[in-house]
């Protein structure tokens, strides 16, 4: 793209003046546009060192209402917190809130191709990066997001020249840095990389535009008419529903929760003898796996009255509590309801050597929002590969993904319903949601099948806690993370 790029002819001073003041104008009224309808709006400047990035977005941002934009730039290198996360997530807690904009000096594409020239970075691992990056891309525009990427393309001698006027003033001189210089001394190798990553990364959702930037106001009203023509485009597209994608992952044979038997049990004595036991062998683990830096992800559905609660508790209790989070999932808020559904949970996830405990999950996406309308038909159906790659980007980052499903039949949800009320000090644990759920029951089992059979993939897999007998539901559970944990330290295979 850079290599064979052609330049556009630059209008004359008087009107280019003129246009830019148009388009800026156009631009403070498309930002209301977008605020009405909710667009979220990500705009990434990428380029050379000295190409003008800040320059052009100080005027493209000139006469927008501050209150409903943000300009975040995010360094090439991690740092060592961030480097304990999977790759894409320091970039996702920065998308914008529905109905506001969001420029990145730079985003994803410093990090991958610097890495990639230094050599952190090798031809499998940037590969991977590259599909990562075009997954998230497309799930944000899918979900709605307008994506704008630029790229301030100038040439060798040019960006010498700016280089050098920048370090000759001492006001100046701290915007140029090491890597500023190198890319210059290898512009040939940098050109090479970088045009491939363009090419890689350009999809006709979120397409690259190529900025001239050697004069600042003909780069400046480049960026101003393809964001203003993006605005129109998005609010257009906005009621169009996004294509379904065929599911590209291996899938584990599932069984209907119907023909799970429910008979299994422990006796008390036996259950307080293996608790004892799985709790000692737990906490060595978790040691170990804070030592090797392993994050570890353990999500628990079920049906309301399951025993997910003292599952947990259970589970949590061979764990050191300096090294766990649980977060009990509940409505979204506001400003989660405004951004892509997975952001509260990129936003959750635990740093490596942690372990993170989700009461309920992301498949909320499948099931009560499915059930009771919270999202539409198109973005339910969509959930289950966009569900499937989230857990693959945690996956191939090294965490360990245990997903559990707490199951009961009908009749024992209501007997525990019915202790519930009953019992003063079990009171909280009933709601009037509770008891409408229950009468959804032929449906909500139907959405869970789907859910485990869309989902029950072989790098993430579905374990099914028989829970009629909590004490046996308990013991299967820290089994199986003991089991997870075992391999992922590499005890067993």
């Amino acid at each position: 793209m850079l290599r064979d790029f052609v330049k556009a002819a630059k209008p004359e001073k008087d009107e280019l003046e003129r246009r830019i003041e148009e388009e800026q104008a156009k631009l403070a009224a498309n930002q209301i546009r977008v605020k009405d309808a909710k667009v979220p709006v990500m705009v990434i400047f990428e380029g050379w060192g000295a190409a003008g990035k800040g320059g052009v977005l100080a005027k493209v941002i000139k006469d927008m209402d501050p209150r409903f934009f943000r300009v975040v730039t995010m360094h090439a290198r991690p740092s060592e917190v961030e480097q304990r996360h999977p790759f894409l997530r320091r970039y996702l807690v920065e998308i914008p809130e529905a109905g506001k904009f969001k420029f990145f000096d730079t985003c994803w594409m410093r990090e991958v191709t610097r890495e990639r020239m230094r050599g952190v970075l090798d031809e499998d691992a940037y590969d991977s990066r590259i599909d990562s990056i075009n997954m998230c891309e497309r799930q944000l525009v899918d979900s709605g997001y307008l994506v704008m990427k630029f790229f301030f393309h100038i040439g060798r001698d040019e960006q010498r020249a700016r280089l050098d006027r920048l370090l000759a003033d001492e006001n100046t001189s701290w915007r140029v840095n090491d890597d500023d210089l190198w890319e210059n001394d290898q512009y040939d190798t940098c050109l090479r990389v970088y045009d491939r990553y363009l090419r890689d990364t350009n999809r006709s959702s979120a397409p690259w535009y190529i900025i001239d930037s050697k004069n600042r106001n003909w780069a400046t009203l480049q960026v101003l008419e393809f964001i203003n023509m993006g605005i129109d485009v998005a609010i257009h597209n906005r009621g169009i529903a996004a294509p379904l994608r065929q599911n590209i992952f291996a899938l584990n044979h599932t069984e209907p929760l119907a023909s799970i038997p429910l008979d299994k049990t422990m006796d008390e004595d036996a259950y307080r003898a293996e608790l004892k036991a799985l709790r000692t062998r737990l906490n060595q683990l978790h040691y170990e796996v804070y030592h090797k830096r392993i994050p570890v992800v353990i999500a628990y559905e079920g049906w309301d009255a399951a025993g997910k609660g003292g599952n947990i508790k259970r589970v949590t209790s061979g764990l050191d509590p300096r090294g766990y989070e649980v977060h009990p999932i509940a409505s979204p808020e506001p400003h989660e309801l405004a951004r892509h559904y997975l952001w509260r949970f990129w936003t959750r996830l635990p740093k490596s050597g942690h372990v993170a405990v989700f009461d309920r999950t992301w498949y909320g996406r499948v099931m009560v929002e499915r059930l009771e309308g919270f999202c539409s038909e198109n973005e339910w159906r969509r959930a289950y590969n966009e569900i499937n790659e989230f857990e693959k980007e945690l996956v191939d980052a090294g965490t360990v993904v245990i997903k559990f499903w707490v199951q009961i039949d009908k009749d024992t949800q209501l007997a525990r319903f019915t202790d519930r009320q009953n019992t003063p000090s079990k009171q909280w644990k009933i709601t009037e949601e509770d008891w409408r759920n229950r009468e959804k029951w032929d449906e909500y089992e139907a959405a869970i099948n789907d859910m485990i059979r869309k989902t029950n993939t072989t790098f993430a897999p579905w374990h099914v806690l028989e829970s009629v007998d909590k004490y046996y539901a308990r013991i299967k559970a820290m089994r199986i993370v003991v089991d997870e944990l075992e391999r992922a330290c590499g005890k067993k295979d």
